[in-house]
């Protein structure tokens, strides 16, 4: 006769998946390119902005116009002209402010349009982020997450705000000169056209393949701050076991590999640059126009009052040129970083159901198949789950053990909808996780899991993000039950205090924090996740004392890497290659002599999971609620297909989690 712990469910008829995003389809044919779409809803104030500030750069050469020919009015040959002084005078003044009406009349209305994109990109980006599943952020660090939000939408003012007026009085100011010093001496205006294409040409020598060379710069740039944030966070590690020559070696190595790069790039582009420079500059140019305008008027070729314009106006034909390299580089910039937002806006959203709260906290998985996405190009994706039939009873304690890499963090994600399955259903109470809306969903299911994540926020608003709007009878109740309460109330202001300002937490008493705010969730469902992994004994005492208050009366799913933790669990499933192995009591599997008394013996021979070698009662044993594994984390887990989390620069709220 089956026990009820041993039954599986008839694997549910698959159900089609949602499409994985709803986003603007980057990178399609039709779709037009990232910056264009993102720069659509400003387009004809950005297109204003840009036609006021090349009138204002056209305007500015007005006064300078007047200048050189009231010069010609003062020195004409036949005497001076004083008739039409006064009007150039009034015509100076005019260009001027008019200049002025008009660069400020750009600077606001793009200033204001920039505004707008920017609250409107930062709310869809907001947006975007609120619906994607917790999974997306798992296969990105926080930094790349930050760097859209903020360091990419910079990069985009930037461009509307300043790049393309900028470079609409780069275009006007060369063109307006060019017209007026040709109608006054052609002859002139080849000399200072020459200089401008040699400049112009020794500058696109010197960008020549500027854009794979900028692209191994930035890598190589990237491999010295990756090398020096693993130097400087692994100090103490490297050095207790004397690796710290072996550390440093990394560093050194990438930025002598940046340093040679970087000598070798320079190295070919210096003198080209610099001559370009040369030719471009105003000195060289109003030196050349004036030297060969002497020696035109010596010869009779021109008039001598012609080099006053061509001493006033000749260095605006190139002064602007030396802008237009640093515009390229900035609409580059533009344009990466809206290809970065583009694929945040079309990161795949969970399609929200309606679904009323389910009827009982009994969890079924049926005929679950998982696959991670992979890049674009990269071969089939592998799947990580097979085909996983399992029960999860009311009231009951469910452990997830096995080898690295055997999927079983992939099956506890799953119930907390991190991702969608492939193939296959979960359900609680009857009701597909599909089906329920995001919300519903996590008034359902809680968890805890090993990588603890404060805010800077009060401590108590860190335990009530379980459940909005609770008293603080509530929430120092909650911190109580998680053995943290004595802590927070030798904090300087208590529950008041705020996280990385002056609470400074350890990671064992920030997993409390964290356990506090799931007891306060009270959810029927609850998944512990390798949830005192990496902290120190004292502390693993007192979590563990947490985690069976928590896990009382709940059905939890419990991932665990040291079997010792698990043994009093109501039922152990054995994962092996993304395929539930074994199922049973401890007694039982043992008995059996499978997958999981290998893995028993194992360890046992280990010397560090058997109940002999925990130095006191095992907790499992004791309360029958086990806690997850309160040891080292895997040394497999980076990777893990399980735990597809990319390292990433902590802030200064996120080291709270950490042991100190």
């Amino acid at each position: 006769m089956t026990s009820r712990h041993d039954t599986a469910p008839a694997a549910a008829p698959e159900r089609e998946t949602p499409a994985a995003g709803t986003g603007a389809a980057a990178g399609t044919p039709d779709a037009p390119a990232p910056l264009g779409a993102l720069l659509a809803p400003v387009r004809t104030r950005v297109a204003a902005a840009t036609a006021l500030q090349g009138l204002a750069g056209a305007l500015g050469l007005v006064p300078l116009i007047c200048v050189a020919e009231i010069a010609g009015a003062l020195l004409a040959p036949g005497g001076p002209d004083t008739g039409p002084l006064w009007t150039l005078v009034v015509a100076a003044v005019a260009g001027a402010v008019a200049a002025l009406a008009a660069g400020a009349a750009s600077t606001v209305v793009g200033h204001l349009a920039d505004n707008d994109l920017q609250l409107s990109v930062r709310r869809s980006l907001a947006r975007r982020v609120a619906r994607v599943p917790l999974g997306w952020f798992a296969g990105r660090g926080s930094g790349r997450v930050k760097k859209a939000l903020h360091d990419d939408i910079s990069d985009v003012h930037s461009l509307v705000a300043h790049t393309l007026p900028d470079l609409a009085a780069v275009v006007a100011v060369p063109v307006v000169a060019l017209v007026y010093l040709a109608a006054v001496d052609w002859r002139l205006t080849l000399v200072a056209v020459a200089l401008v294409i040699g400049g112009a040409a020794l500058f696109a020598r010197a960008m020549a393949g500027s854009t794979a060379k900028m692209a191994r710069y930035v890598a190589a740039m990237g491999a010295v701050n990756s090398a020096a944030v693993e130097f400087v966070d692994g100090i103490q590690v490297v050095k207790h076991f004397g690796h710290h020559r072996r550390a440093h070696q990394r560093f050194t190595a990438a930025a002598d590999d940046f340093a040679d790069f970087f000598v070798s790039w320079t190295r070919s582009t210096t003198p080209v640059a610099v001559g370009s420079f040369l030719l471009l500059s105003a000195p060289t140019v109003t030196v050349t126009t004036v030297g060969a305008g002497a020696l035109f008027a010596f010869l009779g070729w021109s008039e001598p009052v012609s080099i006053v314009a061509f001493a006033l106006l000749a260095p605006a034909l190139c002064a602007p040129m030396s802008a237009i390299g640093q515009s390229v580089q900035q609409i580059q910039a533009a344009r990466a970083a809206a290809e970065r937002v583009a694929g945040v806006l079309a990161a795949p959203v969970l399609p929200e159901g309606g679904a009323p709260a389910p009827e009982s906290a009994r969890v079924v998985f049926s005929g679950v198949r998982f696959a991670y996405p992979r890049p674009e190009g990269a071969p089939g994706e592998e799947e990580a789950l097979r085909g996983v039939d399992l029960v999860l009873e009311p009231g009951t304690v469910t452990a997830l053990v096995g080898p690295s890499g055997a999927g079983k963090s992939t099956l506890a994600a799953l119930l907390a909808r991190f991702h969608d399955v492939t193939a296959g259903s979960i359900t609680i109470g009857g009701t597909d996780v599909r089906d329920l809306a995001t919300a519903e969903l996590y008034r359902t299911v809680g968890f805890v899991f090993q990588d603890t994540r404060l805010l800077r926020e009060t401590v108590a608003a860190n335990i009530a993000m379980g459940r909005p709007g609770a008293t603080r009878e509530e929430v120092a109740a909650a911190a109580r039950a998680a053995r943290i309460a004595d802590r927070i109330e030798r904090l300087p202001r208590g529950y008041d205090s705020v996280v990385g300002e002056d609470a400074e937490l350890s990671g064992g008493e920030a997993q409390r924090v964290a356990i506090a705010r799931a007891l306060l969730a009270d959810t029927p469902v609850l998944v512990l996740d390798e949830a005192t992994a990496a902290v120190d004994p004292e502390a693993e005492e007192s979590i563990q004392d947490a985690l069976s208050e928590l896990a009382r009366g709940r059905t939890v799913l419990v991932v665990a890497h040291r079997l010792r933790t698990v043994a009093g669990a109501d039922r152990i499933a054995v994962l092996d290659a993304g395929r539930l192995a074994e199922i049973g009591t401890h007694a039982d599997l043992l008995a059996r002599g499978g997958r999981y008394a290998a893995l028993w013996r194992a360890q046992q021979g280990e010397g560090t999971d058997g109940p002999e070698g925990s130095g006191r009662p095992d907790q499992a044993a004791r309360t029958g609620h086990p806690p997850t594994d309160p040891g080292r984390p895997d040394a497999d887990r980076p990777d893990d297909p399980d735990n597809p989390d990319e390292p990433d620069t902590p802030d200064e709220s996120d080291r709270q989690g950490a042991d100190r």
